[in-house]
Protein backbone atom coordinates (compact mmCIF):
# COMPACT_ATOMS: atom_id res chain seq x y z
CA UNK A 1 0.00 0.00 0.00
CA UNK A 2 2.79 1.99 0.49
CA UNK A 3 3.44 3.17 -3.23
CA UNK A 4 -0.66 4.35 -2.87
CA UNK A 5 0.08 6.36 0.47
CA UNK A 6 0.75 9.55 -1.41
CA UNK A 7 -2.92 9.16 -3.62
CA UNK A 8 -5.18 7.55 -1.37
CA UNK A 9 -5.97 7.18 2.44
CA UNK A 10 -7.19 3.81 3.59
CA UNK A 11 -9.08 3.67 7.15
CA UNK A 12 -10.94 0.59 8.54
CA UNK A 13 -10.91 -0.65 4.92
CA UNK A 14 -12.06 2.12 3.04
CA UNK A 15 -10.37 4.32 0.92
CA UNK A 16 -10.84 7.83 0.22
CA UNK A 17 -8.54 9.76 -2.26
CA UNK A 18 -6.84 12.49 -1.33
CA UNK A 19 -5.04 13.32 -4.99
CA UNK A 20 -6.80 11.87 -7.54
CA UNK A 21 -4.70 13.79 -10.13
CA UNK A 22 -1.68 12.34 -9.28
CA UNK A 23 -3.25 9.01 -8.76
CA UNK A 24 -4.10 8.90 -12.10
CA UNK A 25 -0.69 10.39 -13.80
CA UNK A 26 0.69 7.09 -11.77
CA UNK A 27 -1.74 4.46 -12.21
CA UNK A 28 0.04 2.74 -14.85
CA UNK A 29 3.36 2.29 -13.11
CA UNK A 30 1.20 1.48 -10.17
CA UNK A 31 -0.68 -0.99 -11.72
CA UNK A 32 2.52 -2.74 -13.32
CA UNK A 33 4.16 -2.98 -9.90
CA UNK A 34 1.48 -4.55 -8.71
CA UNK A 35 1.01 -7.22 -11.18
CA UNK A 36 4.83 -8.31 -11.28
CA UNK A 37 5.27 -7.82 -7.60
CA UNK A 38 6.71 -11.09 -6.47
CA UNK A 39 5.80 -11.23 -2.69
CA UNK A 40 2.59 -12.34 -2.68
CA UNK A 41 1.53 -10.48 0.33
CA UNK A 42 2.29 -7.59 -1.00
CA UNK A 43 0.87 -8.03 -4.08
CA UNK A 44 -2.59 -8.60 -2.71
CA UNK A 45 -2.15 -5.63 -0.80
CA UNK A 46 -1.01 -3.74 -3.57
CA UNK A 47 -4.21 -5.22 -5.83
CA UNK A 48 -6.22 -4.57 -3.50
CA UNK A 49 -5.71 -0.94 -2.40
CA UNK A 50 -5.78 0.07 -6.27
CA UNK A 51 -9.43 -1.66 -6.34
CA UNK A 52 -10.46 0.12 -3.71
CA UNK A 53 -8.76 3.35 -4.84
CA UNK A 54 -11.47 2.38 -8.10
CA UNK A 55 -14.41 2.14 -5.99
CA UNK A 56 -13.51 5.10 -4.11
CA UNK A 57 -13.88 7.24 -7.57
CA UNK A 58 -17.14 5.94 -7.91
CA UNK A 59 -16.96 2.46 -9.86
CA UNK A 60 -18.15 -0.43 -8.05
CA UNK A 61 -17.98 -4.31 -8.67
CA UNK A 62 -22.20 -5.59 -9.33
CA UNK A 63 -23.99 -8.22 -9.99
CA UNK A 64 -25.95 -8.00 -13.32
CA UNK A 65 -28.54 -10.35 -11.35
CA UNK A 66 -31.81 -8.01 -11.48
CA UNK A 67 -30.94 -6.48 -14.47
CA UNK A 68 -30.95 -10.27 -15.73
CA UNK A 69 -34.90 -10.54 -13.67
CA UNK A 70 -35.67 -7.85 -15.35
CA UNK A 71 -34.88 -9.05 -18.87
CA UNK A 72 -36.38 -11.78 -18.12
CA UNK A 73 -40.18 -9.70 -17.49
CA UNK A 74 -39.60 -7.45 -20.55
CA UNK A 75 -37.02 -8.51 -22.62
CA UNK A 76 -34.84 -5.22 -23.59
CA UNK A 77 -34.02 -5.85 -27.53
CA UNK A 78 -30.27 -6.03 -26.68
CA UNK A 79 -27.96 -8.93 -25.99
CA UNK A 80 -25.40 -8.54 -23.50
CA UNK A 81 -21.59 -8.72 -24.41
CA UNK A 82 -19.16 -11.18 -22.23
CA UNK A 83 -15.73 -10.65 -22.82
CA UNK A 84 -13.04 -12.81 -21.76
CA UNK A 85 -9.52 -10.71 -21.75
CA UNK A 86 -7.00 -13.07 -21.77
CA UNK A 87 -3.25 -10.78 -22.67
CA UNK A 88 -2.69 -7.18 -22.28
CA UNK A 89 -5.59 -7.00 -19.90
CA UNK A 90 -5.30 -3.46 -18.27
CA UNK A 91 -4.83 -1.72 -21.85
CA UNK A 92 -7.60 -3.90 -23.46
CA UNK A 93 -9.97 -2.88 -20.61
CA UNK A 94 -9.23 0.82 -20.80
CA UNK A 95 -9.96 0.19 -24.31
CA UNK A 96 -13.27 -1.08 -23.54
CA UNK A 97 -14.37 1.29 -21.46
CA UNK A 98 -13.37 4.42 -23.25
CA UNK A 99 -16.12 2.49 -26.03
CA UNK A 100 -18.42 1.84 -23.42
CA UNK A 101 -18.58 5.52 -22.44
CA UNK A 102 -18.60 7.09 -26.01
CA UNK A 103 -21.53 5.22 -26.77
CA UNK A 104 -23.67 5.36 -23.04
CA UNK A 105 -22.65 0.80 -22.74
CA UNK A 106 -23.67 0.03 -19.08
CA UNK A 107 -24.73 -3.90 -20.39
CA UNK A 108 -21.07 -5.80 -20.57
CA UNK A 109 -19.21 -7.96 -18.62
CA UNK A 110 -15.99 -9.03 -18.28
CA UNK A 111 -15.03 -12.80 -17.43
CA UNK A 112 -12.37 -15.25 -17.15
CA UNK A 113 -12.87 -18.90 -17.32
CA UNK A 114 -10.96 -21.57 -14.95
CA UNK A 115 -8.70 -22.94 -17.96
CA UNK A 116 -8.01 -19.22 -18.83
CA UNK A 117 -6.92 -18.16 -14.89
CA UNK A 118 -4.63 -20.90 -15.52
CA UNK A 119 -2.93 -19.92 -18.75
CA UNK A 120 -2.91 -16.64 -18.80
CA UNK A 121 -1.54 -16.79 -15.38
CA UNK A 122 -4.24 -13.82 -14.00
CA UNK A 123 -6.24 -15.21 -10.74
CA UNK A 124 -9.52 -13.55 -9.87
CA UNK A 125 -8.16 -10.93 -7.44
CA UNK A 126 -5.50 -9.30 -10.45
CA UNK A 127 -7.95 -9.72 -13.18
CA UNK A 128 -10.87 -8.10 -11.09
CA UNK A 129 -8.41 -5.32 -10.56
CA UNK A 130 -7.04 -4.83 -13.72
CA UNK A 131 -10.75 -4.29 -14.60
CA UNK A 132 -11.44 -2.07 -11.98
CA UNK A 133 -8.23 -0.35 -12.90
CA UNK A 134 -9.09 0.57 -16.20
CA UNK A 135 -12.63 2.17 -15.35
CA UNK A 136 -10.73 4.42 -12.58
CA UNK A 137 -8.09 5.41 -15.34
CA UNK A 138 -10.96 6.29 -18.09
CA UNK A 139 -13.56 7.60 -15.29
CA UNK A 140 -15.74 4.77 -15.96
CA UNK A 141 -18.58 5.21 -12.77
CA UNK A 142 -21.19 3.32 -11.81
CA UNK A 143 -21.27 -1.08 -11.92
CA UNK A 144 -18.53 -2.85 -13.47
CA UNK A 145 -19.98 -6.46 -14.13
CA UNK A 146 -17.26 -9.03 -13.70
CA UNK A 147 -17.80 -12.85 -14.27
CA UNK A 148 -16.22 -16.34 -13.38
CA UNK A 149 -16.64 -18.14 -16.83
CA UNK A 150 -16.84 -21.66 -17.19
CA UNK A 151 -16.21 -22.57 -13.79
CA UNK A 152 -16.12 -26.00 -15.54
CA UNK A 153 -16.11 -29.58 -13.87
CA UNK A 154 -13.48 -31.56 -15.60
CA UNK A 155 -14.87 -34.82 -16.53
CA UNK A 156 -11.73 -36.76 -16.20
CA UNK A 157 -11.07 -35.58 -12.66
CA UNK A 158 -14.85 -36.07 -11.54
CA UNK A 159 -14.13 -39.44 -12.75
CA UNK A 160 -11.57 -40.27 -10.62
CA UNK A 161 -12.66 -38.28 -7.51
CA UNK A 162 -15.85 -36.54 -7.50
CA UNK A 163 -15.22 -34.65 -4.03
CA UNK A 164 -12.10 -33.27 -4.59
CA UNK A 165 -13.38 -31.91 -8.08
CA UNK A 166 -16.18 -30.34 -6.05
CA UNK A 167 -13.78 -29.06 -3.23
CA UNK A 168 -11.57 -27.52 -6.30
CA UNK A 169 -14.90 -25.76 -7.86
CA UNK A 170 -15.63 -24.89 -4.32
CA UNK A 171 -12.56 -23.28 -3.36
CA UNK A 172 -12.04 -21.06 -7.22
CA UNK A 173 -15.99 -19.75 -6.16
CA UNK A 174 -14.67 -18.64 -3.12
CA UNK A 175 -11.85 -16.92 -4.14
CA UNK A 176 -13.42 -15.36 -7.18
CA UNK A 177 -16.13 -13.87 -4.69
CA UNK A 178 -13.56 -12.18 -2.08
CA UNK A 179 -12.07 -10.68 -5.31
CA UNK A 180 -15.59 -9.28 -6.15
CA UNK A 181 -16.42 -11.72 -9.45
CA UNK A 182 -20.41 -10.85 -8.51
CA UNK A 183 -21.08 -12.86 -11.29
CA UNK A 184 -20.98 -17.26 -11.54
CA UNK A 185 -21.25 -19.28 -14.74
CA UNK A 186 -21.26 -22.95 -13.50
CA UNK A 187 -20.45 -25.79 -16.12
CA UNK A 188 -21.49 -29.33 -15.24
CA UNK A 189 -22.72 -29.98 -18.70
CA UNK A 190 -19.48 -31.69 -18.60
CA UNK A 191 -21.12 -34.35 -16.70
CA UNK A 192 -23.86 -35.34 -18.56
CA UNK A 193 -24.38 -39.16 -19.23
CA UNK A 194 -25.83 -39.35 -22.55
CA UNK A 195 -25.97 -43.38 -21.44
CA UNK A 196 -29.06 -42.92 -19.70
CA UNK A 197 -32.63 -43.86 -20.76
CA UNK A 198 -34.22 -40.59 -20.59
CA UNK A 199 -33.17 -37.06 -20.72
CA UNK A 200 -33.96 -36.25 -17.16
CA UNK A 201 -31.41 -39.07 -15.99
CA UNK A 202 -29.24 -37.72 -18.43
CA UNK A 203 -29.13 -34.41 -17.58
CA UNK A 204 -29.28 -35.42 -13.65
CA UNK A 205 -25.69 -35.04 -12.80
CA UNK A 206 -26.06 -31.55 -14.45
CA UNK A 207 -28.77 -29.91 -12.82
CA UNK A 208 -27.84 -31.78 -9.00
CA UNK A 209 -24.45 -30.60 -8.90
CA UNK A 210 -25.19 -26.89 -10.25
CA UNK A 211 -28.25 -26.81 -7.83
CA UNK A 212 -25.54 -27.18 -5.13
CA UNK A 213 -23.07 -25.07 -6.58
CA UNK A 214 -25.51 -22.97 -6.37
CA UNK A 215 -26.42 -23.17 -2.90
CA UNK A 216 -22.54 -22.54 -1.76
CA UNK A 217 -22.41 -19.43 -3.64
CA UNK A 218 -25.15 -18.14 -2.22
CA UNK A 219 -24.03 -18.83 1.10
CA UNK A 220 -20.94 -16.54 0.01
CA UNK A 221 -23.07 -13.94 -0.68
CA UNK A 222 -21.92 -10.20 0.44
CA UNK A 223 -24.80 -8.54 2.41
CA UNK A 224 -27.24 -6.68 -0.40
CA UNK A 225 -25.49 -8.37 -3.43
CA UNK A 226 -27.62 -11.25 -5.62
CA UNK A 227 -24.56 -13.00 -7.35
CA UNK A 228 -25.83 -13.30 -10.81
CA UNK A 229 -25.46 -17.69 -11.40
CA UNK A 230 -25.80 -19.35 -15.12
CA UNK A 231 -26.07 -22.97 -15.66
CA UNK A 232 -25.26 -24.67 -19.11
CA UNK A 233 -27.04 -27.53 -20.78
CA UNK A 234 -24.89 -28.01 -23.82
CA UNK A 235 -20.86 -28.55 -24.01
CA UNK A 236 -20.15 -26.49 -26.11
CA UNK A 237 -18.82 -28.16 -29.67
CA UNK A 238 -20.79 -31.08 -29.37
CA UNK A 239 -24.39 -31.43 -30.01
CA UNK A 240 -27.40 -28.96 -30.25
CA UNK A 241 -29.58 -28.16 -27.31
CA UNK A 242 -32.92 -29.07 -27.44
CA UNK A 243 -36.43 -27.40 -25.62
CA UNK A 244 -36.59 -31.38 -23.80
CA UNK A 245 -32.91 -30.95 -22.48
CA UNK A 246 -33.86 -27.37 -20.92
CA UNK A 247 -37.06 -28.62 -19.14
CA UNK A 248 -34.97 -31.37 -17.82
CA UNK A 249 -32.16 -29.41 -16.54
CA UNK A 250 -34.45 -26.66 -15.07
CA UNK A 251 -36.89 -28.62 -14.09
CA UNK A 252 -34.86 -30.77 -12.24
CA UNK A 253 -32.58 -27.66 -10.87
CA UNK A 254 -35.73 -26.11 -9.52
CA UNK A 255 -36.26 -29.49 -7.58
CA UNK A 256 -33.34 -30.13 -6.52
CA UNK A 257 -31.92 -26.20 -5.34
CA UNK A 258 -33.10 -25.26 -1.95
CA UNK A 259 -32.69 -21.81 -1.87
CA UNK A 260 -34.72 -18.81 -2.57
CA UNK A 261 -32.93 -17.04 -6.02
CA UNK A 262 -31.82 -19.84 -8.24
CA UNK A 263 -30.63 -19.50 -12.04
CA UNK A 264 -30.29 -15.60 -14.16
CA UNK A 265 -29.47 -17.64 -17.39
CA UNK A 266 -28.54 -20.94 -19.21
CA UNK A 267 -26.09 -21.48 -22.01
CA UNK A 268 -27.22 -23.64 -24.72
CA UNK A 269 -25.16 -25.00 -27.82
CA UNK A 270 -26.43 -24.13 -30.77
CA UNK A 271 -23.49 -24.58 -33.18
CA UNK A 272 -20.31 -22.89 -32.20
CA UNK A 273 -17.39 -24.40 -30.83
CA UNK A 274 -14.76 -22.59 -28.67
CA UNK A 275 -12.22 -20.56 -30.84
CA UNK A 276 -14.16 -21.88 -33.57
CA UNK A 277 -13.16 -24.52 -35.86
CA UNK A 278 -9.52 -24.09 -37.56
CA UNK A 279 -8.82 -25.88 -41.51
CA UNK A 280 -5.49 -27.00 -42.41
CA UNK A 281 -4.09 -23.72 -43.49
CA UNK A 282 -5.30 -21.93 -40.69
CA UNK A 283 -8.29 -20.31 -41.55
CA UNK A 284 -11.47 -20.40 -39.72
CA UNK A 285 -14.17 -22.68 -41.34
CA UNK A 286 -17.37 -21.01 -41.37
CA UNK A 287 -20.11 -22.02 -38.40
CA UNK A 288 -23.98 -21.99 -38.90
CA UNK A 289 -25.46 -20.81 -35.75
CA UNK A 290 -29.12 -22.86 -35.14
CA UNK A 291 -30.58 -19.07 -34.28
CA UNK A 292 -34.22 -20.63 -34.69
CA UNK A 293 -33.39 -23.02 -31.69
CA UNK A 294 -31.71 -20.06 -29.74
CA UNK A 295 -34.78 -18.10 -30.25
CA UNK A 296 -37.02 -21.13 -29.06
CA UNK A 297 -34.70 -21.92 -25.91
CA UNK A 298 -34.48 -17.82 -24.87
CA UNK A 299 -38.43 -17.65 -25.12
CA UNK A 300 -38.54 -20.52 -23.58
CA UNK A 301 -36.16 -19.53 -20.59
CA UNK A 302 -38.05 -16.87 -19.95
CA UNK A 303 -42.05 -17.78 -20.38
CA UNK A 304 -41.67 -21.14 -18.33
CA UNK A 305 -38.73 -20.28 -15.88
CA UNK A 306 -38.39 -16.40 -15.72
CA UNK A 307 -34.72 -16.21 -16.86
CA UNK A 308 -33.14 -13.85 -18.54
CA UNK A 309 -33.26 -16.50 -21.60
CA UNK A 310 -30.26 -17.97 -23.03
CA UNK A 311 -26.54 -17.67 -23.49
CA UNK A 312 -24.65 -18.61 -26.60
CA UNK A 313 -20.85 -19.42 -26.03
CA UNK A 314 -17.78 -19.05 -28.86
CA UNK A 315 -19.03 -16.23 -30.80
CA UNK A 316 -16.25 -14.03 -30.99
CA UNK A 317 -14.99 -15.51 -34.22
CA UNK A 318 -18.65 -15.00 -36.29
CA UNK A 319 -18.90 -13.20 -39.12
CA UNK A 320 -19.81 -9.52 -38.65
CA UNK A 321 -23.06 -9.77 -39.67
CA UNK A 322 -24.24 -12.28 -37.40
CA UNK A 323 -23.95 -10.56 -34.60
CA UNK A 324 -27.31 -8.64 -35.24
CA UNK A 325 -28.92 -11.79 -35.04
CA UNK A 326 -28.63 -12.71 -31.32
CA UNK A 327 -30.84 -9.24 -30.01
CA UNK A 328 -33.55 -10.37 -32.76
CA UNK A 329 -33.56 -13.88 -31.60
CA UNK A 330 -33.86 -12.82 -27.97
CA UNK A 331 -30.46 -14.18 -26.75
CA UNK A 332 -29.42 -12.61 -22.95
CA UNK A 333 -25.62 -13.12 -23.30
CA UNK A 334 -22.95 -13.57 -25.90
CA UNK A 335 -19.33 -14.82 -25.15
CA UNK A 336 -16.64 -13.41 -26.60
CA UNK A 337 -12.91 -14.25 -26.54
CA UNK A 338 -11.21 -15.64 -29.64
CA UNK A 339 -11.52 -12.94 -31.56
CA UNK A 340 -10.01 -10.34 -29.38
CA UNK A 341 -6.68 -12.38 -29.20
CA UNK A 342 -7.11 -12.48 -32.79
CA UNK A 343 -6.64 -9.01 -33.66
CA UNK A 344 -3.61 -8.66 -30.84
CA UNK A 345 -2.05 -11.90 -32.79
CA UNK A 346 -2.47 -10.64 -36.24
CA UNK A 347 -2.13 -6.79 -36.34
CA UNK A 348 0.28 -5.41 -38.61
CA UNK A 349 1.44 -3.53 -35.58
CA UNK A 350 2.64 -6.61 -33.50
CA UNK A 351 6.52 -6.74 -34.35
CA UNK A 352 7.13 -9.72 -36.51
CA UNK A 353 10.12 -10.46 -34.16
CA UNK A 354 8.07 -10.33 -31.00
CA UNK A 355 5.28 -12.44 -32.75
CA UNK A 356 7.88 -15.28 -33.76
CA UNK A 357 9.26 -14.91 -30.13
CA UNK A 358 6.06 -16.15 -28.35
CA UNK A 359 5.24 -18.86 -31.59
CA UNK A 360 8.67 -20.20 -30.64
CA UNK A 361 8.13 -20.24 -26.92
CA UNK A 362 5.05 -22.10 -28.45
CA UNK A 363 6.43 -24.31 -30.59
CA UNK A 364 9.04 -25.76 -26.98
CA UNK A 365 6.50 -25.61 -24.61
CA UNK A 366 3.70 -27.09 -26.17
CA UNK A 367 4.72 -29.62 -28.60
CA UNK A 368 3.02 -32.28 -26.83
CA UNK A 369 -0.05 -30.88 -27.67
CA UNK A 370 -0.37 -31.07 -31.40
CA UNK A 371 -2.44 -33.59 -32.38
CA UNK A 372 -1.55 -36.50 -35.04
CA UNK A 373 -2.14 -35.19 -38.56
CA UNK A 374 -2.75 -31.30 -37.57
CA UNK A 375 -0.74 -28.90 -39.36
CA UNK A 376 1.42 -25.88 -37.91
CA UNK A 377 -0.49 -23.49 -38.62
CA UNK A 378 -4.26 -25.47 -37.08
CA UNK A 379 -1.73 -26.24 -34.04
CA UNK A 380 -0.52 -22.68 -33.91
CA UNK A 381 -4.37 -21.02 -33.80
CA UNK A 382 -5.20 -23.27 -30.86
CA UNK A 383 -2.27 -22.87 -29.01
CA UNK A 384 -1.45 -19.02 -29.09
CA UNK A 385 -3.85 -18.19 -26.25
CA UNK A 386 -1.23 -20.07 -23.93
CA UNK A 387 1.52 -17.40 -25.28
CA UNK A 388 -0.19 -14.83 -22.65
CA UNK A 389 0.37 -16.23 -19.67
CA UNK A 390 4.40 -17.25 -19.26
CA UNK A 391 5.34 -14.21 -21.23
CA UNK A 392 2.78 -11.59 -19.70
CA UNK A 393 6.22 -9.11 -18.47
CA UNK A 394 7.15 -9.13 -22.64
CA UNK A 395 3.33 -8.39 -23.20
CA UNK A 396 2.85 -5.27 -20.77
CA UNK A 397 6.57 -3.76 -21.76
CA UNK A 398 5.71 -3.72 -25.61
CA UNK A 399 6.04 -0.11 -26.01
CA UNK A 400 3.01 2.32 -26.21
CA UNK A 401 4.02 3.00 -30.40
CA UNK A 402 3.12 -1.06 -30.60
CA UNK A 403 -0.06 -1.03 -28.01
CA UNK A 404 -1.99 1.60 -29.21
CA UNK A 405 -2.70 1.04 -32.17
CA UNK A 406 -3.47 -2.36 -31.53
CA UNK A 407 -5.65 -1.13 -28.64
CA UNK A 408 -7.16 1.09 -31.58
CA UNK A 409 -8.15 -2.11 -33.70
CA UNK A 410 -9.68 -3.81 -30.23
CA UNK A 411 -12.16 -0.24 -30.09
CA UNK A 412 -13.22 -0.62 -33.50
CA UNK A 413 -14.35 -4.05 -32.58
CA UNK A 414 -15.68 -3.51 -29.37
CA UNK A 415 -17.42 -0.42 -31.17
CA UNK A 416 -19.21 -2.64 -33.71
CA UNK A 417 -19.96 -5.61 -31.37
CA UNK A 418 -21.55 -2.95 -28.70
CA UNK A 419 -23.86 -1.48 -32.20
CA UNK A 420 -24.84 -4.90 -33.06
CA UNK A 421 -25.81 -6.24 -30.12
CA UNK A 422 -28.21 -3.19 -29.29
CA UNK A 423 -26.30 -2.24 -26.25
CA UNK A 424 -25.52 1.39 -26.97
CA UNK A 425 -27.53 3.45 -24.64
CA UNK A 426 -27.79 0.80 -22.18
CA UNK A 427 -26.33 2.47 -19.00
CA UNK A 428 -29.81 4.18 -18.13
CA UNK A 429 -31.38 1.09 -17.82
CA UNK A 430 -28.26 -0.60 -16.03
CA UNK A 431 -28.20 2.10 -13.35
CA UNK A 432 -32.16 1.59 -13.10
CA UNK A 433 -32.22 -1.65 -12.54
CA UNK A 434 -27.94 -2.60 -10.74
CA UNK A 435 -27.70 -0.63 -7.56
CA UNK A 436 -24.91 0.23 -5.16
CA UNK A 437 -24.73 -2.59 -2.18
CA UNK A 438 -24.57 0.26 0.02
CA UNK A 439 -27.79 2.26 -1.62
Amino acid sequence: MSQLSDFVEFKNGRASIKNKEGLLDNLDKLVHAAVFETDEQKKREMLTGIKEAAKAAGAYPASIHDLYMHMGRSYPGFTVPAMNIRGLTYDTCKAVFRQAIKSRVGAFIFEIARSEIGYTKQRPLEYSTMVMAAALKEGYKGPVFIQGDHFQFVLKNYSKDPAAEETYLKGLVKEAIEAEFYNIDIDASTLVDLNQPTIKEQQKPNYEITARMTEYIRSLEPKGITISVGGEIGEIGKKNSNPDELKAFLGGFNESFKGKEGLSKLSVQTGTAHGGVVLPDGTLAKVKIDFDTLKVLSDLARKDYSLSGCVQHGASTLPEEAFGKFPETGTSEVHLATGFQNIVYDSKSLPADFRKKVYDFIKKEYASEQKEGETEDQFMYKTRKKGFGPLKKDWWDLPNSVKAPIMEELELKFDLLFERLKVVGSKDLVDQYVKHPAC
